[in-house]
């Protein structure tokens, strides 16, 4: 019996739909469709795990088709990722508007169609199962206590992996600040876990979960899902038109977890998730973005991703700058106090800093077993 998932891709090119089914046939079922009107007569005998949707096509275009996919409760749960030449980033940011789940730009690598195709199935997957485990514990009663405390450990490590998955997504799309998700994770849990031996804002941090917060942390950067692969995958430096393209990544992370809170009746850990996307390019002067905060009036989170996300970028190498070593990185973070950072979590990240040094360095031992590099740089390149 074949349990491969099935693919459904539908372009008026040929040579695209050629192209589309030899990436994807040795790992799914992949269905060939040349118009929307065959796609939606193809859907009424198969149901397919994703639709890879071409957006410029004759008598109906990928927009009007996918609005008469969420318009149907037969085909509204199917993902949808919009195949696509236009650059601009109105028109992606219409589409994920429209519910698509992301875009890939034409003409297309089957080595990037495939990695692509494979982590939204993942996600996908995933989302069915924990959806599945949360209907079964609703069904359970009093006297089943050790089956609902066995089945409620399952749903929390699901909805982690589905964090690491969205998570992936990013550093799948976003190549040049590969694994910059992980290593922000760590740096952010030692400055929390300073705060909370310190006892600071301890009238905040007393209501922190601070497990989910921490995994949480790895969505701040879900809204570069929107933006073009023109502008994420750059390996210079960005231009100002681009920089500006750039900096929308906060509040399309913003509106991406406000999509998903909307669709779900279990969405607590969303909160830390969004405060990071919105707030971490926040700063204490208010010369941040995207609301121009300053003070206390950024969360405290926000505060002190801040922190962890500028220290990351002027450690890590890139392919428009080299790495800054950790003293130097530290001095230039210390610079920034009462200007770009609290003056407060500053102080805070002085005493903590030997821990970020000695992550720092496993992290770049790491790196160079898989072809890495250093140098200095300056702290303007953060803001990627």
């Amino acid at each position: 019996m074949d349990d491969r998932k099935t693919i459904m891709i539908v372009d008026d090119s040929i040579a695209n739909l050629k192209i589309g089914k030899n990436a994807l046939m040795s790992l799914y079922n992949v269905f060939t469709v040349p118009s929307a009107k065959k796609m939606f007569e193809l859907l009424e005998r198969n149901k397919p795990a994703l639709i890879l949707l071409d957006i410029d096509m004759p008598d109906m275009d990928g927009y009007e088709a996918i609005k008469l996919l969420k318009e149907n409760p037969d085909t509204l749960k199917i993902p949808v990722i919009f195949l696509t030449g236009k650059s601009e980033i109105e028109d992606e940011v219409k589409g994920l508007t429209l519910g698509a789940i992301d875009y890939i730009s034409k003409p297309f690598s089957p080595f990037i169609l495939r990695k692509r195709v494979e982590v939204h199935i993942l996600v996908n997957s995933q989302q069915e199962v924990l959806e599945k485990q949360q209907k079964k514990l609703q069904e359970f009663n009093d006297n089943l206590q050790n089956l609902v405390a066995e089945k409620t450990k399952t749903v929390v490590e699901l909805q982690n992996a589905v964090l690491k998955t969205m998570a992936d997504i990013v550093d799948c799309r976003d190549d040049v600040t590969g694994g910059h998700n992980e290593r922000v994770q760590t740096y952010l849990k030692f400055l929390v876990d300073g705060l909370i031996e310190r006892k600071l804002y301890e009238d905040i941090t007393k209501n922190w979960d601070v497990g989910l917060l921490i995994l949480s942390s790895q969505l701040h950067d879900i809204g570069k899902i929107g933006i073009s692969d023109s502008v994420l995958q750059k390996k210079d430096a960005l231009n100002e038109e681009e920089y500006e393209i750039m900096k929308r990544h906060t509040t399309l992370g913003v509106g991406v977890i406000e999509k998903i809170e909307a669709n779900s009746s279990a969405c607590d850990f969303l909160e830390y998730a969004k405060i990071f996307a919105g707030t971490h390019h926040e700063r204490w002067d208010g010369a941040g973005y995207p609301k121009g905060l300053s003070g206390e009036s950024i969360p405290l989170l926000g505060r002190l991703l801040a922190i962890a996300d500028v220290y990351d970028a002027i450690t890590s190498k890139r392919p428009y700058k080299k790495a800054l070593a950790h003293d130097k990185a530290v001095k230039l973070i210390i610079a920034g106090k009462g200007t770009h950072f609290a003056p407060d979590l500053i102080d805070l990240f002085e005493e903590v800093a030997d821990k970020f040094a000695i992550a720092q360095n496993d992290f770049t031992i790491a790196f160079s077993l898989i072809g890495g590099g250093g140098g200095g740089s300056h702290l303007a390149v953060y803001e990627r």
